[in-house]
């Protein structure tokens, strides 16, 4: 069984622990993503399966793309582990190569960063959550973030590349999610919020929201 800890697009969490069930149920492996989790949920930042407790379990496998939620910027930073996990054994990672110095670098610092400041994860809830504050104060479209990732829902794909334009003249870079990777009728606009986000980074958002919900409204 393969699911992502917390979904990409719309920012929910996985009922992790009850998938793990399931898996061991039908004598499976449970291999979850733990790329918008790590260093946002959990113990440490230890992501979802150890805020479910199952991190150590053996019939468990976690990823992680360190340049989503983690400080390593670097897209090759990564890394798969579990007690089942051997690379050797697997024929997908038998031609795989090492990262390359520079990625590997910044994915130990990252680790560094996460282990020496363990609030940085709630820090990124938090700024998550204002901005999903800023978003239904607008009267906008969305679920209240599990993690650091929050989706707006627009419903049309044209209209959400527009509002993906109309942020980023506002300074905001935001995610254009359109079908086939949502449903019909579902586009959305993605924001991930960070741990450094200050009270005066919040007023760029604010004001391309609302220009979205007044194109909206037009």
């Amino acid at each position: 069984m393969v699911s992502d800890a917390v979904f990409s697009v719309d920012g929910g969490q996985a009922p992790v622990a009850g998938l793990h069930a399931v898996a061991r149920d039908h004598e499976g492996l449970l291999v979850l993503d733990e790329a918008h989790s790590f260093g946002v949920i959990g113990p440490g930042g230890r992501g979802a399966a150890a805020a479910a407790g199952i991190s150590a379990e053996p019939d468990l496998i976690r990823t992680v793309t360190l340049s989503s939620r983690s400080p390593a910027r670097g897209r090759g930073a990564g890394g798969a582990g579990g007690s089942r996990h051997a690379g050797g054994h697997r024929r997908g990672f038998i031609f795989d190569t090492g990262l390359a110095p520079p990625c590997a670098g910044a994915a130990l610092a990252a680790l560094e960063v996460v282990a020496a400041e363990p609030e940085l994860g709630a820090r990124a809830r938090a700024a998550a959550t204002r901005l999903a504050g800023i978003a239904a104060a607008l009267g906008l479209s969305g679920r209240p973030p599990d993690a650091a990732v929050l989706a707006v829902v627009v419903g049309d794909a044209a209209r959400a590349a527009q509002f993906q334009r109309i942020c980023a003249g506002h300074g905001v870079r935001a995610g254009c999610f359109r079908p086939p990777s949502v449903p019909v009728g579902q586009a959305c606009l993605r924001l991930a919020a960070r741990a450094s986000l200050a009270e005066s980074d919040f007023a760029a958002p604010v004001r391309a929201l609302a220009a979205v919900r007044d194109h909206g409204d037009s």
